[in-house]
């Protein structure tokens, strides 16, 4: 039983993560089948983009490699939300009463021990986490017309120039949309903006990348918008002459 996948990569000034990457569920946790094949138990093409990018980059990434609806990877480990008692309207039975503790010790925290030490160890000057989000939730809201949403924390240097980039692409894109990474940016809050390393956040619609084509689609995109943050920042970093 792993909690995270790791896929090698020679370049390691940058590391891709994708939190929710996997629909797997231990055999002693009794979730509903049906629910892990919609969003709120995997990031429906996150993983499968998340692996095109990695090989297409050569870079390194570590992938969550159990369900959310078993335990949020993307959640701090005192979140209320950790393990979802409901998601998106659907009861969560197996959840209720269940032992956080346990649960913390299996996934969560060797997930980002993981990440822990690949960012010790690298030093990766960029990480980008590869989410995606749904065209409009189950239980109402608005529709979604994203194609892509950058999300960031305080530190914004990487997001600006995706999202710059995004936009002259022609791509509808979202900027701390379809939700705020003020709000929610757990993961690279801890292991990105906490290290000082530039850091974002990709949510891809759902519906854009759940067939090969879409996925090798939007990894053409993501590999040429990380390139164009990568120059951006190393302009940034030049000194003046």
């Amino acid at each position: 039983m792993l909690a995270a996948d790791h896929l090698p990569g020679t370049d390691t000034d940058l590391l891709l993560l994708c939190d929710h990457a996997s629909a797997w569920v231990p055999d002693d946790i009794a979730i509903p089948a049906h629910l892990l094949s919609l969003h709120v138990g995997v990031d429906i093409g996150a993983g499968p983009l998340t692996r095109a990018l990695s090989a297409e980059l050569d870079a390194p990434a570590i992938l969550g490699a159990v369900s959310r609806l078993v335990i949020d990877l993307h959640r701090q480990s005192d979140h209320p939300g950790l393990i979802p008692e409901v998601s998106d309207g659907h009861a969560i039975p197996a959840n209720v009463g269940a032992d956080r503790a346990d649960r913390i010790a299996r996934f969560h925290a060797p997930y980002h021990r993981a990440i822990r030490d690949q960012v010790r160890r690298d030093r990766p000057r960029l990480i980008v986490a590869i989410h995606s989000f749904t065209p409009a939730l189950e239980t109402g809201g608005s529709p979604r017309p994203w194609e892509a949403g950058i999300l960031y924390g305080r530190d914004d240097r990487a997001a600006r120039i995706a999202i710059d980039f995004l936009r002259a692409e022609g791509m509808t894109t979202g900027d701390q949309q379809p939700y705020s990474g003020r709000i929610l940016n757990a993961t690279l809050d801890r292991h990105a903006e906490g290290q000082g390393i530039a850091s974002l956040s990709v949510e891809v619609r759902n519906d854009l990348i759940a067939d090969p084509a879409g996925v090798a689609h939007w990894c053409a995109v993501l590999t040429r918008m990380i390139a164009a943050v990568r120059n951006g920042l190393a302009l940034e970093r030049r000194p003046a002459q």
